[in-house]
């Protein structure tokens, strides 16, 4: 099958990497020239593991090529993916859907033979639609169907996400269009992935509708968390008896600081914006973001209250910096809402992260950012640890104590255990556990 990707960010990349890792033939377009000529020498733009090897690869076997010229692309492709960028709209929260739409116009107008063009950048429902409208009025000889096909990748783990996917949803309007999508997902039969073929409409609200309860998810058992603290309960005992339970499930149930990354915050806010407009208000999703963001900045006034109630004059040393690890993303990090209200609070900040320092160094002021974890905590008055990053969690501690001025450790992912942090004589806080 050949395939047009349109777009080489985060989802475009990790599907066109992957759909030629199927066998099929892609090129990915972007205007970009630059990041173009370094995807084919082997430069991916993104920390994603797994995701520069299986390009490299495929580029070498020619099952995937990178260009700028769109026309070339479309006109012989017979599945055309948009996967450019929907962020929240200034003012309002809704997707920004300028550049599906300006992408929906080119390939009109470079449209040979029936082709399928399938929306996979995350989209309000009725999208499809527009798309659909867009290209007929653009060219009307056109023949074609739109099809919805979100993507539901995890940053960190998106190449087994698309390769071993829990389901593949399918939004179609024809039988032909449904024919082609089989074919493309074909190889996942071998693993007996369902394929769910639905209306265009619900396939867009499926999206939304499952990222907008993985965060609920999250929020929830954020709010008992802090009811554990209150009451003297543990949290993760708390989630471990609730998770067992297959009606509900382990997964998302893990204390924190709030969600962030690219996804949620901006998914869960165009869902209540739709559903605003279509006059069916989302009580809880609205609930889940309020609560969300104010936990956020909530974190920051943890961390004074563990170093005594100011951090006035005070170095702390922050370890992790995006939203979650395995990815450089550092897109409504809980870290860009917990330093900034430290350093407003009088606190010098050190931080380090192993691999969004150099995003972090355009989005954080007033921060001295270190080589290393040893090297950010030196001379420290107090250790916030916001992204368990693998290698955060086997510091050796007699070596954390004795580079510290005070031996405090606010734990916002509940990365060591408490009584073997006493035990070390650090101050420990962290999510949702007893203090003693």
């Amino acid at each position: 099958m050949r395939i047009a990707v349109i777009g080489t960010g985060y989802v475009g990349l990790v599907s066109g990497a992957c759909f030629s890792e199927f066998g099929h033939d892609v090129i990915c377009i972007d205007m970009d020239t630059q990041k173009i000529e370094g995807l084919k020498k082997g430069k991916i733009p993104i920390f994603e593991p797994g995701l520069e090897d299986l390009v490299i690869k495929n580029y070498k076997a020619g099952h995937l090529n990178f260009d700028t010229n769109l026309q070339k692309a479309v006109s012989t492709a017979e599945a055309v993916f948009i996967a450019v960028g929907t962020p929240s709209r200034r003012g309002d929260g809704q997707a920004d859907l300028t550049y599906v739409y300006a992408a929906a116009k080119d390939i009109a107008q470079n449209l040979s033979g029936y082709t399928v063009v399938v929306n996979k950048s995350t989209v309000p429902v009725g999208t499809g639609e527009k798309v659909d409208k867009i290209i007929r009025e653009t060219n009307p000889k056109a023949q074609f169907d739109v099809v919805s096909n979100p993507e539901f990748l995890r940053e960190g783990a998106a190449i087994e996400d698309f390769m071993r996917p829990d389901r593949v949803i399918v939004g179609v309007t024809a039988d032909e269009a449904k024919d082609v999508m089989a074919s493309i997902y074909r190889p996942l039969s071998l693993f007996q992935t369902p394929i769910v073929f639905t209306s265009r409409e619900s396939a867009e609200l499926t999206k939304y509708a499952g990222n907008a309860f993985l965060a609920m998810k999250i929020t929830f058992i954020n709010e008992m968390a802090d009811l554990c603290e209150r009451v003297g309960a543990n949290v993760h005992d708390v989630a471990k008896g609730i998770g067992l339970d297959g009606r509900i499930g382990g997964k998302f149930l893990h204390p924190g600081p709030g969600f962030g990354g690219s996804c949620f915050p901006k998914d869960t806010r165009a869902l209540f914006e739709t559903s605003s407009m279509a006059g069916v208000p989302l009580n809880i999703v609205e609930t889940v973001i309020d609560v969300n963001e104010k936990r956020k900045k909530d974190m920051a006034a943890r961390v004074i209250a563990a170093c005594g109630g100011s951090v006035s004059t005070l170095t702390i040393a922050v370890l992790g910096l995006t939203f979650k690890p395995n990815t450089d993303d550092m897109r409504e990090s809980p870290s860009l809402d917990i330093i900034p209200e430290l350093i407003s609070a009088g606190a010098s900040i050190k931080a380090y992260d192993p691999e969004g320092m150099k995003e972090a160094k355009e989005l954080l002021s007033g921060v001295e950012f270190c080589e290393n974890s040893y090297a950010t905590l030196e001379n420290a008055d107090a250790l916030v640890l916001i992204t368990e990053w693998n290698e955060f969690r086997a510091l050796n501690m007699d070596k954390v104590k004795s580079l510290m001025k005070a031996p405090i450790m606010i734990d916002l992912r509940n990365i060591y255990d408490p009584a073997e942090m006493r035990g070390y004589g650090f101050t420990y806080e962290s999510i949702g556990r007893p203090t003693t």
